[in-house]
């Protein structure tokens, strides 16, 4: 804002179906990224129970529950599913559900998320993995430290979007070179970019995602791209010294404008 830098946010910019085609690589990308880190963390030479997240015929089958079918939590199930777990994901939009239906298996059950649902889900399951963003300014959460009482001891927490005290309580941020954590015996891998992991295919689906954006905005310069495309314009977070994104105006308790009036549409 000093700089009066015009800023556009990845996260925000979203497309005709109200969906968010320049996050949803790497939200797929980190969906199954947690996947992959359950598997790992699981193993009891990474400190985790021992338990192979696939179905073996004599032993019981694993059970992972996500909690949002958005991309990446789809993204989650579709690696859990085909590995033979019973999979359950939590969400409250019954479209997600048929978005999430017609692409997962018929292991995947689909839960509406409430309380009652999540305190069975949580009894018993031995993968939790959290696939929603929590909003900045809420001050609440969807599972409390008091709730990892209801898991089994050394069941494991993947926060996929990673807020710190977000949806799960507990989150805190770690990093690929120390990735773990354990709370009241519930173990937490809370790395915040899951897809660096995986930074050749990363890239090359991000660069894809973005470079229809970067012409329109190279073609029309970035005033004009930002006033004719909505859709874009809604990523916008700072505009040649204003604030234009509310959340951060809540969350730090500053002032700010909409993209419309900053632009003088």
């Amino acid at each position: 804002m000093e700089n009066k830098v015009i800023a556009i946010a990845y996260e925000d910019v979203t497309d005709e179906n109200g969906e968010f085609p320049l996050l949803k690589p790497q939200s797929i990308i980190a969906g199954k990224g947690g996947f992959i880190a359950a598997l790992n963390f699981m193993q009891r030479i990474h400190g985790g129970k021992g338990i192979l997240l696939s179905r073996v015929d004599g032993v019981r089958t694993p059970e992972i529950t996500i909690i949002g079918a958005g991309n990446s939590g789809t993204a989650a199930a579709e690696l859990a599913a085909a590995f033979g777990n019973k999979v359950t994901i939590l969400d409250i939009s019954s479209e997600q559900f048929g978005k999430a239906r017609k692409v997962l298996p018929a292991n995947v059950e689909l839960l509406y998320s409430n309380r009652a649902n999540i305190e069975m889900c949580l009894k018993r399951t031995d993968v939790l993995i959290n696939c929603i963003l929590w909003p900045k300014w809420r001050k609440d959460h969807l599972i409390t430290r008091e709730m990892l009482k209801l898991m089994k001891e050394g069941a494991l927490i993947v926060d996929v979007a990673c807020d710190e005290a977000g949806a799960i309580e507990t989150t805190k941020a770690t990093s690929h070179d120390d990735p773990v954590y354990i709370v009241d015996g519930i173990t937490h891998y809370c790395v915040d970019n899951i897809p660096s992991a995986f930074s050749q295919t990363a890239t090359t689906t991000l660069c894809n995602a973005t470079l229809p954006y970067l012409l329109e905005i190279a073609n029309k310069g970035v005033k004009r791209a930002l006033i004719e495309n909505k859709y874009l314009r809604r990523g916008l977070t700072t505009y040649e010294g204003k604030l234009t994104l509310e959340e951060t105006g809540l969350k730090q308790n500053r002032p700010y404008i909409s993209p419309e009036e900053a632009l003088g549409m």
